[in-house]
């Protein structure tokens, strides 16, 4: 039997507050990278210091913490929550939505200190007075979902009575179980008409979709006055689904996002 260590912990972060005073015994030259997860809530611990490594009481004071990218575009920005206040501590949470649409990369990141009058108070990550610190948004713990298919090309089959298809997309029947759910969005600007959801079983389509057998699975009418996305949800595993619309959509459907 393999015996295999799991380990759960705190994940706590020293950080330095420049008060006035001068290392004596220890100077941190560097600080660790921190590690967070896409698709659960991260909480990190940090505890505030002196340069002398005692710890400083954040007192009345409000925690503020901002990660930012290599282009420095603030992405995340959060209020700490006070665990000890005389002992400098205080958590930081990284919710899941704050890294839901962010791929794997390293951020930077800062924290500060506010007081009643609006005064803030710079942390630094070591004793150097370097105050950006770095954090790596790994995609390793959680599988996220699969990337949204767009489509944005009609052609028109039967152009007399205004029928147009579109392009073909994968279903991912080979990631799909048997209850596999599928969702569309549709984008209209005045657009009048029907929408058709088609599905084939075929294992390809080979560019000659009219030489495959399309079955009509989901209908959805529209009538010019829709201001915001119309989702359509269907279930079943299929190797291709396309859209029929009984209207020109030229200029009128912007886009179909799909999520298999």
């Amino acid at each position: 039997m393999q015996l295999v260590p799991r380990y759960l912990v705190k994940q706590r972060n020293l950080i330095i507050a420049n008060e006035g005073t001068q290392a004596t015994e220890y100077r941190q030259v560097y600080q660790k990278t921190l590690n967070v997860y896409r698709g659960i809530d991260n909480k990190i611990e940090f505890q505030l210091l002196n340069t002398d490594q005692k710890p400083v009481p954040i007192g009345n004071r409000t925690v503020y913490f901002v990660a930012f990218d290599e282009n420095e575009r603030l992405i995340i920005e959060h209020t700490g929550t006070i665990v000890n206040a005389n002992k400098g501590l205080f958590v930081i949470t990284v919710t899941e939505n704050d890294l839901l649409n962010l791929r794997q990369q390293y951020l930077h990141y800062n924290i500060y200190l506010k007081d009643t009058n609006n005064e803030k108070l710079l942390t630094y990550s070591n004793a150097h007075y370097e105050s950006a610190g770095t954090m790596f948004v790994s995609g390793d713990a959680f599988p996220g979902p699969l990337e949204t298919q767009s489509i944005t090309q009609f052609t028109g089959d039967d152009v007399e009575n205004s029928i147009y298809f579109s392009e073909e997309v994968s279903a991912e029947p080979a990631l799909n179980g048997n209850d596999a759910l599928h969702t569309a969005a549709i984008y209209t600007d005045q657009f009048v008409g029907t929408v058709t959801v088609q599905v084939t079983l075929e294992n390809q389509v080979s560019g000659n979709s009219q030489a495959v057998d399309w079955v009509d699975l989901e209908t959805v009418e529209f009538l010019g006055t829709e201001t915001e996305p119309v989702s359509v949800n269907f279930n079943g595993v299929f190797s291709f689904i396309r859209f029929k619309v009984d209207a020109n959509p030229d200029d009128t459907i912007k886009k179909i996002l799909i999520r298999n």
